[in-house]
């Protein structure tokens, strides 16, 4: 988680909501990223699709069943379905989001039956710290 927290830190950095991701496969970070969209002009560009698709690039398939994702925050729903497509093994996340995750709040999207494919969930690891950049964040912006 600490390096998602990094990658989220570079995020708030850059002006974007500050949201880390890192993909793990065998226990090594292959690809971390922050969001991005803003910077990159893609509504689409959140922290998990960046690790999802540099991952899949870098290990040139698209399935990536033998992979963990690390996350700062609750998947919306965009990501939780690219972590479902992707085949994602584990997922570990750090601060919910009541107004737009996916995974225990709002569709709760691998509980639906037309889910096929629901990854290990684990929440809350580093939760204090990846809210307290999310409150920074936008208290900051409201100044």
């Amino acid at each position: 988680m600490r390096a998602a927290l990094e990658a989220a830190r570079g995020a708030a950095q850059a002006g974007e909501v500050p949201v880390g991701a890192v993909l793990v496969q065998g226990g090594r970070v292959i690809v971390a990223a922050g969001n991005a969209p803003r910077g990159l002009a893609d509504p689409t560009a959140h922290a998990e699709m960046r690790v999802i698709r540099e991952g899949a690039a870098l290990l040139g398939r698209e399935r990536l069943e033998d992979c963990d994702l690390w996350v700062t925050l609750e998947p919306c729903a965009m990501c939780a379905g690219a972590i479902a497509h992707a085949r994602i093994a584990r997922l570990y996340y750090g601060a919910s989001d009541p107004k737009g995750g996916a995974i225990e709040h709002g569709p709760r999207f691998f509980a639906q039956p037309t889910c096929h494919h629901r990854p290990e969930i684990y929440s809350g690891i580093g939760e204090g710290e990846a809210a307290g950049l999310l409150r920074d964040f936008f208290r900051d912006r409201r100044g």
